[in-house]
């Protein structure tokens, strides 16, 4: 009776402690990643003195890492489980974080910057699978949500932590910051990969061991590669724009100052904060499909304060409001998105291939964000922001399309659009929380 107690109580609340411990995780990670990532440019190029070439090239085998890890970190996930790949995840991204803040020539710097990327890319779909090994079909959207929430604001607080230590004058200071950043990691690894996650009993009838593996899996679920189309798109326009085209779009061609910018980020990251578990429960009753198209929507309300920032540029106090009203839109609609995107994931996957699933999720989401500043800083530098505009708003009604051409191809509950059905609950576990 005890036990069945138990397993009850884990339907409704989810593994609570192993949860926890993985949220913690999360906002470690975050806040690692909020302490350096801003500061790297400026460590290569200034306080190294390297050139801001070999900064780009520091940032573009950041991003390559992900490209070569991430297809085997998904079989390593459904092979040996999700906490021996976080654990190595932490691991390389410990030692990468420790070496950057040490190397003072290119290579080093690379081969560090590769290992940091490696290890922090790694993390993610590891990370995620486990959010989803303690969560159930009812408590899911609500745990992406705190996830996302917890990411935003641990990198606000450590881009703010991490903006007290750094001194471009001070070789050293940078050093620390990312020594610390490393200590992060480690404490990542202690606090999460050490969890005991929930064990699943899985039956034949889903978990069935000569299906197709690995890329061959995902190539073969159309509702996948319409998730990974329209995920690409959002990360392109939304994430891949952030902190680059609409960063350049306001500093170049508005005028606005850097302090201002960062006040912008700083409103978008409150947004979030403040919004994101109001938005959990306004999801809880939609579809997860319209839920997505209502974030681009939302963002082409986002672009248009952009045109009227762009146009009304001559009057300083009215673009700047507008600026910052772009980014706490962008808020709104990752508000919206957070509930949404993890738990479809989970709920296409195969048991047997969650890890698959969640890192080819992250591989896609690795690409778009790569791309999308390239095209967004070139159109902007290019001096032709209004075709910059007229491309991110015409992609995001692209996207609109996307999410409610994607409904036919999910069934009612991967739309959240079936009523709770008690009964279906421990059937919903076994398909999607291995």
């Amino acid at each position: 009776m005890t036990g069945t107690v138990k397993q009850q109580r884990q339907r409704r609340g989810g593994a609570g402690g192993p949860l926890r411990r993985v949220q913690i995780g999360n906002a470690l990670s975050a806040f690692g990643g909020g302490f350096t990532m801003p500061y790297m440019f400026v460590y290569v190029d200034q306080v190294r003195g390297l050139g801001s070439l070999a900064a780009g090239m520091v940032f573009t085998v950041f991003a390559l890492a992900a490209l070569a890890v991430l297809p085997f970190t998904g079989r390593g996930i459904d092979r040996y489980g999700p906490r021996p790949v976080l654990l190595a995840g932490a691991a390389l991204a410990a030692t990468g974080a420790f070496a950057f803040g040490h190397a003072t020539g290119t290579p080093a710097l690379l081969v560090s910057s590769f290992l940091f990327g490696a290890g922090v890319t790694t993390c993610q779909p590891a990370l995620a699978t486990m959010i989803v090994r303690c969560s159930t079909a009812a408590t899911r959207s609500h745990a992406f949500a705190l996830q996302f929430t917890l990411v935003n604001l641990g990198m606000g607080v450590g881009a703010l932590v991490g903006g007290q230590i750094v001194n471009v004058a001070d070789p050293a200071s940078l050093t620390r910051l990312f020594t610390i950043e490393a200590v992060t990691f480690l404490g990542l690894a202690l606090v999460t990969g050490t969890a005991r996650m929930p064990k699943v009993q899985l039956t034949a009838v889903h978990e069935k061991a000569d299906g197709p593996t690995g890329l061959r899996a995902l190539l073969a679920d159309k509702a996948m590669v319409r998730l990974s189309i329209l995920a690409g798109l959002i990360f392109f326009t939304c994430y891949g724009q952030f902190e680059s085209g609409v960063a350049a779009f306001a500093t170049d061609t508005v005028g606005t100052a850097p302090s201002t910018l960062g006040f912008a980020i700083g409103a978008n990251a409150l947004t979030i904060v403040v919004l994101q578990m109001f938005m959990v429960r306004i999801t809880a009753r939609r579809r997860r499909t319209t839920a997505m198209a209502a974030a681009a929507v939302v963002w082409l309300g986002a672009w248009a304060m952009a045109l009227v920032a762009g146009l009304i540029r001559t009057e300083a106090m009215a673009a700047t409001v507008a600026i910052v009203s772009i980014y706490a839109l962008f808020g709104v609609g990752e508000s919206l998105l957070a509930p949404t995107m993890g738990p479809i994931v989970a709920d296409l996957a195969p048991a047997r291939l969650l890890g698959t699933y969640n890192a080819g999720y992250a591989l896609v989401k690795q690409i778009a964000v790569a791309v999308g500043p390239a095209v967004g800083v070139l159109l902007v530098g290019s001096g032709t922001w209004p075709l910059y505009l007229a491309a991110m708003a015409g992609s995001t009604l692209l996207i609109v399309v996307l999410a409610l051409r994607l409904r036919p191809y999910l069934t009612p509950e991967q739309d959240n659009a079936a009523p709770a059905v008690v009964q279906a609950v421990p059937v919903r576990e076994l398909q999607t929380a291995a």
